[in-house]
C-alpha cells in the first residue's frame, strides 16, 4: 500500500518493474480514484501486478462499476470511522457478487478476534492493519511475541467461524 505520489516520482515503469522483481503481485493506492486509474493499471498489468480497487461505504452507486473492473481482490472499507463498523457490509458484498467473482476482503476498524470472525462469515478475507501497527508502536523491537499472539488469535477466530 502506498500513495500515488511516490509511484509517480519513481516512474510507473521503473516502480512496477521493481515490484515484479521483488515478488509483489498486487498494490493498493488509496488516493488513486477509480475513474483515473487506467494509466497506472495498464503499466502495472504489463508487469503482472494487480491494482487493487477499494470500495468505500460512500461508493453506493459505484459499487458495481468498481467491482466489475476489479483484479486480485477488492478491499471493502468497512466504515468511515475508526471505532465502530456501521456499514451494511452484507449489502455491499451482495452488490459486489452480483457482478464479480473477485474475492472481497473487508478492512478498517477491525481490531478484535470477534470482529474478524463476524466479517469472515460473509467476506473472503479480513484486513487488519492499524491494530498491528499499534502493537509495533507500543512494543517496538520487542513486538514479535505480541504480534505472534495477536495474529494467532485473529487467525483462530476466522478459522472457527467458517
Amino acid at each position: 500500500m502506498t500513495y500515488l505520489n511516490p509511484v509517480f516520482h519513481y516512474g510507473y515503469e521503473a516502480f512496477f518493474e521493481r515490484c515484479q522483481d521483488v515478488g509483489i503481485d498486487g498494490i493498493i493506492i488509496p488516493d488513486l480514484p477509480f475513474e483515473e486509474k487506467e494509466e497506472v493499471d495498464v503499466v502495472a498489468g504489463n508487469y503482472g501486478i494487480d491494482l487493487i480497487s477499494m470500495i468505500a461505504p460512500t461508493s453506493k452507486e459505484r459499487i458495481r462499476k468498481i467491482a466489475k473492473g476489479a483484479k486480485g481482490f477488492l478491499y471493502v472499507v468497512s466504515s468511515m470511522g475508526v471505532t465502530n463498523i456501521t456499514t451494511d457490509i452484507d449489502g455491499m458484498l451482495k452488490e459486489i457478487r452480483s457482478v464479480s467473482n473477485v474475492p472481497a476482503a473487508v478492512g478498517f476498524s477491525i481490531h478484535t478476534p470477534g470482529q474478524a470472525a463476524e466479517i469472515s462469515r460473509t467476506a473472503e478475507g479480513v484486513i487488519v492493519g492499524s491494530a498491528v501497527i499499534k502493537l509495533i508502536a507500543k512494543y517496538g523491537a520487542h513486538a514479535g511475541g505480541h504480534l505472534y499472539t495477536y495474529v494467532r488469535r485473529m487467525k483462530e477466530a476466522v478459522s472457527h467461524s467458517q
